[in-house]
């Protein structure tokens, strides 16, 4: 995590991260990072950062937090038990990049971070919803999507007793549908229009 609380920032903010970001490499570990006025001329937070992929390891409770604590049956205890208590179950889909599965209290979801621009992927979507394409299997529905550090995150209400297993071969199947569309753009039709339309109706942006 990189984050400023600084009383000062210049004209560019990306600069600003960047020169953070080097003092803190530069720093002790342990050590905070005092500010000395605003940054010059130099590298900006994407020029440090690589473009990999990003592994993703999920954890069915917060007992990572505080592995090798001394007091493991203590406060310690008693605070991982209340913390645990509010997790919501999630399982992260192996067919697919970017897939999670969870159950609320009353219905199951899939909530899947798309890694392609967001204009071709809604014109995809559209063609797809036009002809029901976009369905996941009996008793799942779409149900909008959000935006979360400009990759597009559609959502989808599944049977609360659906496990994430039996969604690998949808997925799949679905992705195959979205490369299909996505190979081949192409206007859309009146229908297709008003599918995009309702998508977009039914989107957040998480900031």
């Amino acid at each position: 995590m990189l984050g400023l609380q600084v009383a000062a920032r210049s004209g560019d903010v990306s600069r600003d991260l960047g020169w953070a970001l080097e003092q803190a490499l530069e720093a002790a570990p342990g050590s905070p990072v005092q500010p000395v006025g605003l940054p010059g001329p130099g590298a900006r937070l994407q020029d440090l950062l690589e473009d990999v992929p990003l592994p993703v390891t999920v954890h069915a409770g917060f007992d990572y937090w505080v592995e090798g604590a001394a007091d493991p049956d203590g406060e310690v205890a008693a605070s991982m038990e209340r913390a645990n208590a509010s997790v919501v179950p999630t399982e992260r889909l192996t067919s697919v990049p970017g897939a999670y599965w969870c159950r609320m209290r009353e219905r199951s979801h899939l909530r899947w971070v798309l890694p392609d621009d967001e204009e071709p992927v809604l014109d995809a979507m559209a063609r797809l919803a036009a002809g029901a394409g976009l369905s996941l299997g009996e008793g799942t529905r779409y149900v909008g999507s959000f935006r979360a550090h400009g990759l597009l995150c559609p959502v989808w209400d599944l049977p609360l007793e659906q496990e994430a297993a039996s969604l690998e071969e949808p997925v799949t199947a679905l992705r195959a549908r979205l490369d299909e569309e996505l190979a081949a753009p192409r206007d859309l039709t009146p229908d297709e229009r008003r599918a995009r339309s309702g998508l977009l109706s039914r989107q957040l942006t998480l900031r």
